[in-house]
């Protein structure tokens, strides 16, 4: 029996300047590309803060052919501003969608209500119908706001219940995190793929300060080898690559169904990791 190859996938986030928006759609994009990708994603900011530079850059993406899935949550929008930006997605061709409960943008507090993620799918299939393939967010390591392990579990349960396709995870480091947590889901009869998701090592110290704020794990091990190489960033890179790519064939060898790589906008770290793998 051939072994069917992981589904690939990678996500950049709206730069902040025209000359980051062109970097990426003319140098980045067409590198990962290559790298033969089922799709890419492009992130929604706090409360649809970024809404028009991803709306934007998901457009030209479609325009050039490619596969692209824009974040969606309702943030501070209403549902005709939602209605709106879907109707625009569907007259550009796009075919997919990463559904999110999304974060307030600042200062806004209480004043708006937040639509969880299972509303904003349910949102999705009334309006647009199977239009979409719908992507939602799981937690290995369980969302930093959960009341318990089986209370995540059972929001995902209903993402999914919804009429959301499939699942993507923050990442994580503790790949018995991963395999362990789709056993779970698998005993609360949740049928659906969960794929892994994956943040290439370069910058250690942001990567441990976001890590902190969002419930990913390091391993002590990986913060502690990290330690040593002080400012030797050339062995802060080396050993990076070294620890993701063995996570990811772990996963591959394990059975995962497909990884996703928060690529952080850079092409070098997740095409070395790719090409490591041997996934071409």
């Amino acid at each position: 029996m051939t072994k069917q190859k992981p589904r690939i996938s990678f996500e950049f986030f709206p730069p902040k300047t025209p000359e980051g928006k062109q970097k990426l759609l003319q140098e980045t994009v067409p590198a990962l590309n290559a790298l033969g990708p089922e799709f890419f994603s492009v992130t929604y900011g706090a409360g649809g803060t970024t809404r028009d530079s991803t709306r934007g850059i998901v457009t030209s993406m479609r325009e050039a052919g490619i596969d692209v899935a824009p974040h969606l949550s309702f943030g501070g929008d209403d549902e005709y501003a939602v209605g709106d930006l879907l109707d625009n997605y569907v007259n550009s061709g796009i075919k997919r969608l990463v559904a999110l409960r999304g974060d307030m943008p600042s200062g806004m507090g209480a004043s708006t209500q937040l639509v969880y993620a299972n509303q904003l799918v349910e949102f999705v299939r009334q309006r647009c119908g199977d239009h979409f393939e719908i992507e939602v967010a799981a937690y290995p390591e369980i969302h930093p706001e959960s009341d318990s392990y089986d209370s995540d579990i059972k929001f995902l349960k209903q993402k999914l219940d919804a009429g959301a396709n499939s699942a993507i995870t923050q990442y994580f480091y503790n790949v018995e995190s991963y395999f362990y947590y789709l056993d779970r889901c698998a005993d609360a009869g949740i049928d659906k793929p969960i794929y892994a998701g994956v943040m290439p090592i370069t910058n250690f110290q942001n990567l441990a300060r976001f890590s902190r704020n969002c419930g990913a794990e390091i391993p002590r091990w990986i913060c502690r080898r990290m330690e040593s190489y002080g400012n030797d960033q050339e062995s802060v890179r080396k050993f990076g690559l070294e620890v993701v790519t063995q996570l990811c064939q772990t996963l591959i060898d394990s059975g995962a169904p497909g990884i996703h790589f928060y690529t952080m906008n850079q092409v070098e770290p997740t095409r070395e990791i790719y090409n490591n793998l041997g996934l071409k």
